[in-house]
């Protein structure tokens, strides 16, 4: 089994690179790799860097490429390839609106035309799936003419036709610039959009699965790993899971949180059942807490269900002050948000629940992943969503270096490093089993010889716990509160 990462903003986090550099020689030394989230010029666009002017250059703020090779040299590298879009501002769109059919960049970005050549009808334009409410187009003057250019996320995100060359050429020039920055791994950002095929919805369709593949091939070509991110019934996870090296469980999660709302674990003992094998295991990210993942999407049945998904919303509001309700977004054709707007310590409000959170995801087959923010045992951020009316900014707090010095010497931060230790003991090379122990105990387990981990827990609501028992060749160590396990070597 591989070991664990945390996933980071560079300017969120110290506020560079070399920031970032210190921690992971020092507090962080037990974590193995890092994927620092959009980096290119410039890091603090509309969609925080996921909007790239220039996708192929470090933002000089951060640092550059240099600073990316040292670090790859001890920790695995993971970064964005921005599949489905770049900035309305990059040089390559600018070129075109000037130039038209002249410009070589003519072809890159994906107009309306391209997807509806014969006109589109209205089932046709409304049956697409996009994030956020309204159509996913925007008028562009290109060469003194109006043209509807594909905008899936907002419309300073102009669309990448990615069947055209000039496309192809584009996103072989980013790899191009992160193999040689030293990533290692490749994350496929916003791929379950990047093909529109008429009479569906576009999102996560066999002609995307295809895509997929090619991509996937064309990115091991220059000697790096694929983690593919999608949103989507777990169903779809299942069907992509084996074209990629990485593929995120984002159905743990939820019911995680189902699990310490009602007090029981069968939603994830029926989960684990099915659960792919090479996941990269994550709670909280930065887009906030997924809960549609694990729920009903288009007529299927989910692992768990509406009703489920609005009582997880209920709590988490309960527990926030209803600053959730508040923060968190319903897209179109949705009743409910795809996610919670908050951070995890918060949702759950109670410690020893989020640190069992956290063990799950250590204890889970796959590579665990910490965002920043969980691992920081960080609150919401109020004061920044106030500022910029964006509900994911609630998890996406700017920590100075006084901030961070303060948080590590929280216990639960400190536990939760201790699991980045635990994760390299060799009873995570052998044999994982769980087991359902009642209504509300569920017991993980890895067992290699004469080395064997368990995580035995409890989610009974209003007092959940937990005893970590680890034996190593014979010698046994056992834990049953933060403050313990904290200090183990």
């Amino acid at each position: 089994m591989s070991g664990s990462s945390i996933l980071v903003y560079a300017e969120r986090v110290g506020g560079n690179l070399g920031e970032i550099e210190k921690l992971l020689k020092g507090p962080l030394k037990d974590f193995e790799g890092i994927h620092v989230l959009p980096f290119f010029h410039p890091y603090d666009g509309d969609d925080a860097g996921f909007d790239p002017i220039d996708h192929k250059i470090v933002d000089p703020r951060l640092g550059n490429w240099s600073d990316f090779k040292r670090i790859s040299e001890t920790h695995e590298l993971t970064a964005d390839l921005i599949v489905n879009h770049a900035s309305y501002l990059s040089p390559e769109f600018l070129d075109w609106q000037e130039k038209g059919e002249k410009s070589e960049f003519n072809g890159l970005f994906l107009t309306f035309d391209v997807v509806f050549p014969n006109g589109g009808t209205e089932d046709g334009i409304t049956s697409f799936y996009r994030p956020r409410p309204g159509l996913p187009f925007t008028a562009y003057e290109v060469d003194g003419r109006r043209r509807l250019v594909w905008t899936t996320f907002m419309p300073s995100q102009v669309d990448i036709d990615i069947k055209h060359e000039a496309g192809q050429k584009y996103l072989r020039n980013v790899l191009e610039a992160l193999k040689s920055g030293g990533v290692k791994v490749v994350r496929l950002d916003a791929v379950g959009y990047a093909v529109k095929t008429p009479g569906t919805d576009s999102f996560m369709t066999p002609e995307t699965l295809k895509f997929v593949e090619e991509i996937t091939e064309l990115i091991h070509s220059y000697g790096m790993r694929v983690l593919v991110e999608v949103h989507a019934h777990y169903t779809q996870q299942q069907a992509i899971a084996p074209l990629v090296d990485l593929i995120y469980d984002f159905q743990t999660a939820p019911l995680l949180l189902h699990s310490f709302f009602t007090g029981t674990v069968d939603k994830l003992d029926l989960w684990f059942q099915q659960r792919p094998t090479n996941c990269l295991n994550v709670l909280d990210t930065h887009d906030g807490y997924g809960v549609i993942d694990a729920g009903p999407i288009s007529g299927k049945p989910g692992l768990i269900t509406q009703d489920d998904m609005a009582f997880i919303f209920e709590k988490a509001a309960e527990n926030t002050g209803g600053h959730s309700n508040i923060a968190s977004v319903v897209p179109q054709w949705f009743t409910l948000p795809h996610q919670i707007n908050a951070t995890l310590p918060n949702i759950l409000a109670n410690d020893t629940a989020y640190f069992i959170s956290r063990a799950v995801q250590f204890f889970l087959p796959g590579e665990p992943q910490v965002y920043y923010v969980g691992l920081f045992n960080g609150m919401d951020d109020v004061e920044l969503f106030r500022k910029s009316d964006q509900g994911r900014d609630v998890n996406r707090h700017n920590y100075t270096p006084l901030e961070i010095e303060n948080a590590l010497k929280q216990p639960v931060v400190q536990a939760i490093i201790a699991l980045a230790r635990l994760r390299k003991h060799n009873a995570f090379n052998g044999n994982f089993a769980w087991a359902i122990n009642g209504v509300d105990q569920l017991t993980l387990g890895w067992d290699n010889g004469d080395d064997e981990i368990s995580l035995s827990f409890v989610t009974r609501v209003g007092a959940p716990s937990f005893k970590i028992e680890v034996v190593t060749n014979g010698v046994s160590q056992s834990f049953t509160s933060v403050e313990e396990f904290q200090n183990y070597r």
